[in-house]
């Protein structure tokens, strides 16, 4: 069972020709919403890959609720433990760019009462998967508490936040973007001249491993025992909100089935770009078979 404690939230999309400068003002070209939240992305994307999966978060009692649990009700995701608040459900304003790039502002609602019950239930055995958009309180509580019970954590490190640095180094595996990654390795004090010397130095302190994506450059990982790296598969992107959620769902369940993390990575790195060819969050995320289908054009 791999379980998911985080966000769910309703996300409203706006197109633009390009990304606004501060303070100026762009005319948009178009306007959807599309269920949200890097926790229900993540076990969204864990189900399309086929694993058996638990979210553990919290909605309003609000007409976003219904629309932001919607394809989760429809892709099979155990919601037994997502519970209703009287605070809003969760939402991200969302602005995607022509180039595919995107500006975020999230409104966490709901995401905040996400608290020490979202830990019970843990066992040996589960991989956990977590991220930065519901209390932090909450996520340190949650890797403790795996790591009592004997099960495995994954921490996304998105969105960015400094105090985090205080216990990311508790989670068997720390995912992060190159950006989260370096601010992470300064607040750290982590030794080393580049990257990789740095996510090295993280791995042989810790004992963990930590997973860095670069996007269309690809990904790193190292372990205390060896460094990776793969590849990105070429694409020209559409609209890229969702893609590391994408990536860290499949990698989750990459893990949970045994898979090498090469090959975890390999597998949630392709996810990760299909991603890119579809707008929005959970509408974008592929199914296995077209992973498996790309895997194989990949390897032809």
């Amino acid at each position: 069972m791999i379980t998911i404690i985080g966000s769910i939230n309703l996300d409203l999309i706006a197109t633009v020709d390009r990304l606004p400068a501060p303070g100026e003002t762009v005319p948009g070209n178009g306007f959807s919403t599309a269920p949200g939240g890097k926790g229900a992305n993540q076990a969204l994307a864990v189900a399309r890959a086929g694993g058996k999966v638990r979210m553990v978060g919290a909605t309003g009692r609000d007409a976003f609720a219904g629309e932001a649990l919607a394809l989760l009700k429809a892709g099979g995701v155990d919601l037994s433990q997502v519970r209703e608040t009287s605070h809003p459900t969760g939402t991200a304003l969302i602005l995607v760019g022509g180039d595919g790039e995107n500006m975020i502002a999230v409104v966490p609602g709901a995401n905040a009462e996400v608290g020490a019950a979202a830990v019970a239930g843990i066992v040996s055995g589960d991989h956990i998967l977590l991220q930065h958009e519901i209390p932090l309180s909450t996520v340190e509580a949650a890797l403790d508490a795996a790591r009592s019970a004997g099960a495995v954590t994954l921490l996304n490190t998105a969105p960015f936040r400094a105090e985090a640095a205080a216990f990311v180094g508790k989670a068997d595996y720390v995912v992060a973007n190159e950006t989260e990654f370096d601010l992470y390795a300064e607040a750290l004090k982590l030794a080393g001249d580049d990257r990789e010397q740095r996510m090295r130095s993280f791995a042989s302190s810790t004992g963990r491993t930590v997973v860095v994506t670069l996007g269309g450059e690809g990904v790193l990982a190292a372990t205390p025992d060896e460094f990776l790296r793969l590849d990105a598969m070429k694409i020209t992107p559409v609209d890229t909100v969702g893609a590391g959620d994408t990536f860290c769902g499949y990698l989750a369940a990459g893990l949970s089935e045994g898979l090498s993390l090469r090959e975890a990575l390999r597998r949630a790195g392709t996810a990760g770009s299909l991603a890119c060819l579809k707008p929005g969050a959970q509408p974008s995320i592929p199914s296995r078979s077209e992973v498996d289908a790309a895997l194989a054009s990949q390897a032809s």
